[in-house]
């Protein structure tokens, strides 16, 4: 960030109209302001403040018909097309459960909301964004060509927020938890870890254990967790490609994690990004952000659970890829050979 003092509404527009090749998000950074706050300065332009709460927003998504759905986080974007069907309410955590878009949203963290309208050379460009406390993005929705304007205008109406201001108040950022371990309690780890029978009670045990994951994953050591080499996150992608072995992909933040599952076709490097390129399904991957990678087994009533999770320097969880289980088709095999032969960490290197 290279501006530190509190701007207007009135100054983020200018510094926008300036720099209006700029993404949203990397504007922000340069005028050391929020993506949250950028977008309220336009409020009354285009953008109509609105309730940013799940049970008030995801009802009402699924009459706009398909839609993409996108979630990010530093170093990894994922996004979905598809129609918001099947939300299910929760205190804690709220979901979209179908085929297209699957999402676990945690309704704390969703703290302000706007409806956008851009226009643009190619037309006016519409969407839903979420941001939390910090002002930090949560999760978007970006109407298509064939969304239902009508419900747009409608959703857009019901939600409205009665503050229309152009400033935005946010609270300072919360550094990511760096690992936490206990090497005392590495062999009490390993044995409630061979009892789970289900990954949800990972997270469960090592809060118990006052540890997180990453340090968790450093103590546990094989048949549990195995390092690998920074290198086997791409290699991992290009084994994938093409090969029609269905996984589950899972990418978050603090307040909503995104899922595909199934296979992928294309993939494509651009820079520093590694890029999947599928119709209805993309991801966008900071290879050099990458720097640390685990292959995981955690036993459940139905087999092992693989996956491989991958990390960037301050601890950071980027993404999450396991083998696609369903009623109908087990191909996590599959994905488990992939995984057994990707590069394992030089001890040299290893944490």
């Amino acid at each position: 960030m290279t501006e530190n003092h509190t701007l207007t509404g009135a100054e983020i527009r200018a510094r926008t109209d300036e720099n209006d090749t700029l993404r949203a998000r990397d504007l922000a950074d340069k005028l050391g302001i929020s993506e949250a706050q950028l977008v309220a300065a336009q409020a009354g332009r285009g953008v109509t403040r609105i309730a940013a709460e799940p049970d008030r927003i995801m009802p009402l998504l699924s009459g706009l018909d398909e839609v993409m759905a996108l979630t990010r986080n530093d170093s990894c974007v994922i996004e979905k097309v598809g129609v918001y069907n099947n939300y299910r309410s929760g205190q804690h955590a709220s979901m979209i459960l179908n085929d297209a878009i699957d999402l676990r949203m945690f309704p704390s963290h969703w703290v302000s909301a706007f409806a956008v309208e851009h226009e643009g050379k190619s037309g006016t460009r519409r969407s839903l964004q979420v941001f939390d406390a910090a002002g930090d993005a949560v999760h978007k929705v970006h109407l298509r060509d064939g969304s239902n304007l009508d419900h747009w205008s409608k959703l857009v109406g019901e939600l409205r927020h009665e503050d229309q201001s152009d400033t935005l108040a946010v609270a300072h950022r919360k550094p990511t938890e760096a690992a936490k371990a206990d090497a005392e309690k590495a062999g009490i780890l390993r044995k409630e870890w061979s009892r789970m029978t289900d990954t949800h009670q990972f997270l469960r045990l090592t809060s118990k254990l006052k540890m997180n994951r990453l340090g968790a994953y450093r103590i546990a050591g094989e048949p549990f967790v195995r390092q690998l080499d920074v290198l086997a996150v791409n290699r991992m992608l290009e084994s994938l490609a093409g090969s029609g072995i269905e996984v589950m992909v899972f990418v978050g933040n603090r307040g909503c994690i995104e899922i595909h599952g199934g296979a992928f076709e294309i993939l494509k490097p651009m820079g520093p990004w590694q890029n999947i390129l599928d119709p209805g399904f993309n991801l966008h991957l900071r290879l050099d952000h990458v720097a640390e990678v685990w292959a995981v087994s955690k036993p459940t009533q139905r087999g092992d659970a693989v996956s491989v999770e991958v990390f960037d320097a301050d601890g950071g969880l980027i993404f999450q890829v396991f083998g696609r289980r369903t009623e109908e088709t087990d191909s996590r095999p599959a994905w488990a050979a992939v995984v057994g032969e990707l590069p394992t960490v030089l001890a040299s290197e290893a944490v």
